[in-house]
């Protein structure tokens, strides 16, 4: 019986030792495909040149993203400032240049600043707007000028992009 027992034994051995394993453990990669590289762009990154919304507008405006520029700013037509209840206001109109969808504005006077460009020096008028970026809405300074002669209506700056955003310039129009 014993002899059996180690016949069998030496037997079942021998046919494990020569059966093909095809079973491939979980670790190794798969090398027939090569891996897919995924570029996964963090959602604060935005581009040179990005879409923002001013409610209650509907058509966005394209803003060139001005990490050199304190305050933001917006092409605005007939500026005028007037007073209400003792206090400084401004009344403007803003026209989307694509759409040509038109709003008129009437705000408190934020401030005044004074903007440095190329040797010249000129003062304008501050406003708080409602401004959507993305999925994000909130209120920011924009200064109110006549940028007819800029390719971009809007230019955003500092103001906004401080804690909000990272600017990678090799990108544009990543916000819907």
């Amino acid at each position: 019986m014993q002899k059996i027992l180690i016949c069998l034994c030496v037997w079942l051995l021998t046919a494990c030792a020569t059966q093909k394993n095809n079973v491939v453990p979980g670790i190794v990669p798969n090398t027939a495909q090569p891996a897919k590289v995924i570029k996964i762009r963090p959602n604060n990154v935005i581009g040179a040149v990005e879409r923002i919304y001013f409610p209650p507008m509907k058509s966005p405006f394209m803003a060139r993203i001005d990490t050199g520029a304190t305050t933001s700013s917006i092409d605005a037509d007939n500026i005028k400032r007037f007073e209400r209840d003792g206090k400084r206001w401004v009344s403007f109109t803003i026209v989307n240049r694509e759409t040509k969808e038109r709003t008129d504005f009437e705000k408190p006077l934020s401030r005044r600043v004074r903007i440095k460009r190329t040797g010249e020096e000129e003062h304008r008028i501050t406003v708080e707007m409602d401004v959507r970026m993305g999925s994000e809405t909130f209120v920011a300074e924009f200064t109110l000028n006549e940028r007819h002669d800029f390719e971009y209506q809007g230019l955003v700056g500092r103001n906004i992009l401080s804690g909000r955003a990272v600017v990678d310039v090799s990108i544009s129009n990543t916000l819907k």
